[in-house]
């Protein structure tokens, strides 16, 4: 197959005459001793095979058998062909995409000296044999290495070698070597473009005069961005796309909220410290934005807009995405965005998923694309059934360095964009100082997106104006390049003058339409109101956080719970379920009935099938999630014979939501930014991440700390987000035994998290059906849940069926078979998790009658249940000691949290005593039986009479 996506039909049809008989016998030897021929023939033979006339019919006539060509003719053929196939692959090597920086030639192999070619070799070749859809135009075989190199060596650029499907290469070269991207620029749309231009820099240069040394991570160098932008949301509403879901970094973010978001002005200039002597607040007429209590620098807010034309029932709306300053942390949480909002979920089983209902743009900068991992992460969902939003437009705001780091430094490929090439992403590369050509990339870029519904990057290549932001001097370590940027006019500048040369506009009206745009943005701002207060006072929490969560009901009927049970049995005709696996799902047959209990596995599925049976979506996703890492859950099952796949979930009559349960890629923070994402764009539906084991969650730490646990209260988003965490020690070593817990409470404060750790099949369903049912509601916050390994199959953690259908969830609950008289407790320990399960074992085993001693599980540890707790303190008069235990290190897990609230409930002679692993900087210790050792000194310190351990005293 050619490089180009021609034919080998195609491709032989370009010898003609005398030179088809030299070919013919030149294969016959190759045929004979592949070595015996030149080796560019050797070469085209290996290729393209036969040459197409040798095996037609013998009816057919055939060439002369006398040549008259040399090989010296073919050779020099053969020598443009492989010219011609350099300019496709490697002119963008010397194409003419930097503004500023870089002038020097990138190659010779698109010279035709490099394949001993003269321009009088190539004018005797006609343009057909080497361009089999050359324009009229082009007569010769010089003309068509001219005419390509225009196409592939200009302002704009393309790489598209690394694409492997045929059917994308052909489009993509059809598309450029007919130059349909080059259509349809009037002279009126080119004004437009300039005064497109004039507005982003006028703004821009107007908050640098007046908000003088400020932040804003301007645009200027890169202001093509908003034309290219412009032109997706364009042809996305005009193809009915229902959302644009963008997420970018800080540069030029401002420009994008106002141009393209239609942020007002007014609304900007306020969230800039005050000018001189006053305090901007916005006109009475300004659209309001909400954001969180607390809020975030305003290069970190997002924003919404409707478009909508004239004659359309149902417009478009963009979102750009909040986010940090972490970069490129944005990207899988637009995904998530953006998928949540092309699923339909409404009906049993997977979803249904409309590429067409939103279109995600992700905006990069050129040092972070290569550099932040998290980018290949995203990328690599590109592919993948359940994460697959049908093409991502890219776009690579390329200012040619990071901060103060050259790319030499930062980067050991050629382009910032070559990442892309291992996901077969295809690129461009354009100038951003040819504005025609930026809109032109972002139509192919959207077309191809369309028609084969895959990624498609841009990488805009400009500069920066100034430093990194405007208070950064970037001349001391960036000189050779500040001196071209200080000489280099501005975008509209550059772009003006090439109209003034094509008689498009006069010489002054640029300036014109400058002065119109800075008397407006003069207007707005001295329209705007005094703030005379010297502080702006702190908003608050919202109080619906702080009243608790018992309103919502958990428990359903024994009838309907056996029902769904009975419909998870189901099976289509035919399957076959791996014999084994069926034995272990048949013994869930008859859980509920008396005397029997529902362990950890038929807990959750019995969980998961009422909250679908109540109308609610769930999608549950994580690494090897279908069948759970410790093989309890098993919510798809594989046919023994056939391998197709079948979900039990999906077979529960009645039910009008979705469940959609994937095995996510090997990796955290893409998918648990993902899924945020698309909790926050769909609150209606259960979203569920789980850990592989609790502590890989780490991976992810950018993703709690800077959305799940402040994202509310930075920018208003809220989620109902459910991670479950493999937690427990069970001599598995540092990596598999600790969820980090700590580190979650470390982040909850505002009722912005719910932490739990629960110790029983029922307090699960519970628990999740509550999560459940405060989605889409003012209480929603997302759940961070500590879930057993060992205890998946321990019955001590397995539920009656009076648990489900009678009971909630206790955030403080008593210790399992305990009955104590509450005037004789001497010591009350409490504690959570698996060490508390341990620990009611081994009181069970023991000839102790324990009449001194009360235990007590906190289930929920934030918000952590004080009033609850106070309650059973005060039943108990002669208590002594209060011990917390876990098993967990002691400057781990929740004492470091727990402690201040133990204290305050501490009375007059009362103390408080940790009990657990000393302090460590390992999680837990590598040898199995030391950690056995370890806990079972634990649990013996916690019901031993004697004291011992650290201890405080309430005086």
């Amino acid at each position: 197959m050619t490089h180009n996506g021609e034919s080998h039909e195609g491709f032989w049809e370009s010898f003609h005459g005398p030179n088809m008989g030299y070919i013919e016998e030149q294969y016959e030897l190759y045929r004979e001793n592949p070595d015996a021929v030149d080796s560019s023939l050797k070469e085209l033979f290996d290729e393209h095979g036969a040459p197409d006339w040798v095996s037609k019919s013998k009816e057919t006539a055939q060439p002369e058998s006398q040549s008259t060509a040399t090989p010296w003719d073919v050779k020099k053929l053969t020598s443009a062909m492989k010219l011609v196939e350099a300019i496709r692959r490697f002119g963008h090597m010397e194409s003419d995409i930097y503004p500023v920086g870089r002038d020097e030639r990138q190659t010779n192999l698109v010279n035709p000296e490099t394949y001993g070619l003269t321009e009088a070799d190539l004018r005797e070749i006609p343009a057909s044999w080497l361009w089999e859809q050359a324009p009229s135009g082009v007569q010769d075989g010089f003309e068509v290495i001219e005419r390509l190199k225009t196409l592939y060596s200009g302002t704009i650029t393309f790489e598209y070698d690394h694409v492997n499907q045929d059917d994308e290469r052909a489009w993509l070269l059809n598309y450029i070597e007919t130059a349909r991207y080059n259509e349809g620029f009037s002279d009126k749309t080119k004004k437009g473009l300039l005064r497109r231009l004039a507005e982003v820099e006028g703004f821009e240069e107007f908050l640098q005069k007046t908000f003088v040394g400020q932040k804003r991570f301007s645009i200027e160098g890169l202001a093509s961005m908003v034309p290219i932008l412009d032109r997706i949301v364009k042809n996305s509403n005009e193809d009915n796309i229902e959302h644009i879901m963008m997420g970018m970094a800080h540069r030029g973010r401002l420009s994008v909220l106002a141009h393209i978001l239609g942020k007002p002005f007014d609304k900007i200039f306020s969230e800039f410290h005050h000018s001189p002597d006053k305090e901007l607040i916005p006109s009475e007429g300004s659209i309001g934005i909400n954001y969180g209590w607390t809020g975030d620098v305003k290069y970190h807010l997002g924003a919404t807009k409707d478009v909508k034309a004239d004659d359309q029932t149902s417009g478009t709306r963009i979102t750009l995405a909040n986010n940090p300053s972490h970069l490129e942390f944005v990207n899988p949480v637009v995904e998530g965005l953006a998928r949540a909002g092309q699923d339909t979920r409404s009906q049993s089983g997977y979803p249904g998923q409309d590429f067409n209902s939103a279109l995600p743009v992700l905006i990069h900068g050129d040092a972070s694309f290569i550099g932040e991992g998290v980018v290949a992460e995203t990328l690599n969902f590109k592919g993948l059934s359940g994460y697959q939003t049908g093409g991502t437009l890219h776009i690579i705001a390329n200012n040619l360095l990071g901060y103060t780091t050259n790319q030499q430094d930062g980067r050991s490929t050629r382009y910032a964009s070559d990442l892309a090439k291992g996901f077969e992403i295809p690129i461009i590369h354009v100038n951003a100082d040819d504005p025609v050509a930026c809109v032109s990339a972002a139509m192919i870029a959207y077309e191809y997106r369309q028609t084969f519904h895959k990624d498609f990057l841009i990488d805009l290549v400009g500069y920066r104006r100034y430093g990194h932001n405007e208070m950064d001097e970037p001349r001391a370590t960036q000189p050779k390049l500040y001196k071209h940027i200080d000489n280099h006019p501005t975008t509209s500048s550059a772009f003006a003058e090439k109209l003034q040369q094509e008689g498009i506009i006069g010489q002054n009206d640029l300036n014109t339409i400058q002065d119109e745009v800075m008397a407006g943005l003069r207007d707005v701002y001295e329209n705007m109101k005094e703030n005379d207060a010297a502080e702006t006072e702190s908003k608050k929490m919202p109080s619906v956080l702080s009243n608790g969560l018992d309103r919502f009901k958990t428990a359903i009927p024994l009838d309907k719970l056996e029902m769904l049970n009975k419909q998870m049995q189901k099976r289509p005709d035919g399957f076959t379920v791996f014999r084994k696996l069926e034995r272990i799902l048949k013994r869930r047959e008859n859980v509920l009935e008396e005397g029997n209990k529902a362990d950890w596995g038929t807990g959750e599925a019995l969980t998961y099938a009422s909250i679908l049976y109540d109308g609610t979506p769930i999608r549950l996703t994580g690494q090897d999630t279908e069948r759970g890492t410790f093989a309890h859950r098993h919510m798809v099952l594989h046919d023994a014979e056939t391998g197709e796949k079948y979900s039990p979930l999906h077979g529960i009559e009645g039910s009008e939501a979705s469940f959609d349960i994937r095995n996510s890629p090997l990796s955290e923070a893409g998918v648990l930014g993902f899924e945020y994402g698309y909790s926050v764009q769909s609150p209606e539906t259960l979203v569920i991440w789980e850990a592989q084991f609790g502590d890989f969650a780490n991976a992810a730490q950018v993703i709690f700390d800077q959305f799940i646990s402040a994202a509310r209260a930075k920018w208003g988003d809220k989620s109902n987000l459910v991670m479950l965490l493999p937690h427990g020690y069970e001599g598995q070593g540092p990596e598999h035994s600790s969820a980090r817990l700590e580190r979650f409470l470390q982040l909850a404060a505002e009722n912005n998290l719910i932490v739990a750790n629960v110790t029983s099949s029922a307090q699960f369903f519970h628990l999740i059906r509550r999560q459940a049912a405060m989605r889409g509601q003012e209480e929603a916050r997302p759940l961070v849940l500590m879930t057993p390994k060992s205890l998946l199959r321990n019955q001590r953690v397995a539920s009656e069926a009076k648990e489900f259908t009678e009971g909630k969830f206790e955030p403080l609950r008593r210790q399992p078979n305990l009955h104590v008289n509450n005037q004789d407790v001497k010591r009350l320990v409490i504690g959570s998790g698996k060490v508390m399960v341990d620990i009611e074992e081994e009181m069970a085993n023991s000839d102790e009658t324990f009449d001194w001693l009360d235990v007590l599980r906190v289930e929920q540890i934030y918000p952590f249940p004080v009033e609850k707790l106070e309650k059973e303190l005060q039943g108990l008069p002669n208590l002594e000691e209060i011990v917390w235990v876990q098993e967990e290190p002691q400057n781990m897990g929740s004492w470091d949290f727990v402690d201040d609230y133990l204290r305050d409930l501490l009375q007059e002679g009362q103390i408080l005593r940790y009990a657990g692993r000393p302090q460590r900087a390992s999680p837990a210790v590598g040898e199995p039986n030391a950690d056995k050792a370890e806990q079972r000194q634990i649990i013996q310190d916690v019901i031993t009479p004697s004291k011992g351990g650290d201890s405080s005293e309430r005086n």
